[in-house]
């Protein structure tokens, strides 16, 4: 296999009977997935499938919600 920059990953995966996929063992080091971690999957017809660490989509909403308040109290 191809050895890649720091920080980037590329490989392909098969969806089983049951429609899951394995995340490489790579991959999860990365980004200190354990077993049980929680993932947000999102989709998009013409971008296609993204999964962001569950930790990651909770700072992001954290930060939103910070600065619409804001954004009220300046009201």
């Amino acid at each position: 296999m191809e050895k890649f920059p720091e920080g980037k990953y590329l490989t392909t995966v098969k969806i089983g009977p049951k429609g899951q996929i394995v995340i490489p063992k790579e991959v999860r080091e990365m980004f200190s997935l354990q077993t049980g971690d929680s993932l947000v999957l999102m989709a998009d017809k013409g971008q296609g499938i993204a999964l962001q660490p569950f930790s990651y989509m909770e700072s992001l909403w954290n930060a939103v919600s910070k600065v619409k308040s804001e954004g009220e109290e300046d009201r």
